[in-house]
């Protein structure tokens, strides 16, 4: 959450440090790990909470009917976010990231309620696969099949077709978390999934951190290699992508789980648990406000600008060069939603979908 956050509101997103910043195309940096994190984070804590419902006896069903209620929750709340403040219903943006996460939820719910570990697998290996022959065999209209340029890819090519006007603002024409591009994105979260099985085994800590560092690496391994035909993109959301973020998650977690679970370094972590405990509010808040400073006008140096420039040249600016400023304001804009979130904590107050 503090990493998302932080990488969105940048006090001048012309004058960023490159690590905050989305790689333009192929590659990636530290801030392409945020999104697929939270996909495969999600297939995690699903696989935690559905077993030990299920053992508790609960019905597939009603598991299945909770998750489908809470997808459409997601999935209008990502709808609102990209609609305010002018709520344009003829450009209205109808895939983005609570979307994203909406469908790959449900999905995976509903894979995991009907399968076990070996038909999760094969489901993982079935999306990917279907991708790549979309993506390589699939011919685009002036371009023929396997063209992996922004504008004659099949992925882009679909949204162009389909979602037409809906598309993402700042694309117009195609949307970076797109139709096709969702397939290899479901793999993510399924991915996500077998990490949360192996964390509810009855193996040791020590065990446990082992096996999925070891897995880690061998999904970057095979990220690294997948790569030489489809190169990693985080727009494409491309099977190397999708590979190589579960690779780093994997080894993430396992570095985390020693930290806290073996060490007992607890106390460094609890401000990223308590932004953790009201995620949907604090992700909610920091987009809507954010799109309230660039609604506000205000003038400077007679000039006409929103509040969010203001704030940045009037505050921020003076106190640093452009790139620090504009961290700073990033920094301190995290510090204000984590205001709210300790707030919420303080007082008991914890949103639940």
């Amino acid at each position: 959450m503090a990493l998302m956050i932080l990488v969105n509101t940048p006090g001048n997103d012309r004058t960023t440090y490159w690590p905050l910043q989305h790689a333009q195309w192929d590659g990636w940096t530290p801030t392409d790990v945020v999104f697929p994190s939270f996909l495969w984070i999600v297939g995690v804590a699903m696989t935690l909470s559905l077993g030990r419902r299920l053992a508790a006896g609960a019905s597939r069903m009603s598991l299945f009917l909770q998750a489908l209620r809470r997808a459409a929750i997601i999935f209008t709340l990502g709808l609102i976010v990209y609609a305010y403040p002018n709520f344009n219903l003829s450009t209205q943006r109808l895939l983005g990231v609570l979307q994203r996460i909406a469908i790959c939820y449900l999905i995976a719910v509903a894979i995991f309620l009907t399968t076990g570990l070996r038909g999760q697998i094969l489901w993982i290996g079935g999306l990917m696969t279907a991708y790549w022959m979309l993506m390589t065999l699939a011919p685009v209209p002036g371009y023929g099949p396997g063209n992996l340029s922004v504008e004659g890819n099949f992925s882009h090519y679909i949204d162009r077709l389909v979602l037409g006007a809906h598309n993402y603002a700042s694309t117009r024409t195609w949307d970076p978390e797109g139709v096709v591009s969702t397939l290899p994105a479901i793999a993510t979260a399924l991915f996500g999934v077998l990490a949360g099985r192996l964390l509810a085994t009855a193996k040791s800590l020590a065990e446990k951190t082992t096996w999925m560092f070891f897995y880690g690496n061998l999904l970057i391994f095979g990220g690294i290699v997948v790569s030489a035909w489809l190169p990693i993109n985080k727009k494409l959301w491309s099977d190397s992508f999708s590979l190589f973020m579960a690779g780093l998650d994997f080894v993430l977690l396992a570095m985390f789980l020693w930290l806290v679970d073996g060490l007992g370094y607890k106390r460094i972590v609890r401000p990223f648990v308590i932004l953790g405990m009201n995620a949907i509010v604090v992700y909610m808040a920091s987009e809507l406000i954010e799109e309230v400073f660039d609604a506000v006008k205000m003038t400077s140096g007679g000039k006409l600008v929103n509040l969010h420039e203001w704030l940045y040249v009037t505050v921020f600016q003076p106190l640093a060069s452009p790139m620090n400023a504009s961290l700073m304001y990033a920094v301190a804009y995290v510090l204000s939603m984590f205001l709210i979130a300790w707030v919420m904590y303080r007082r008991g107050w914890f949103v639940r979908i």
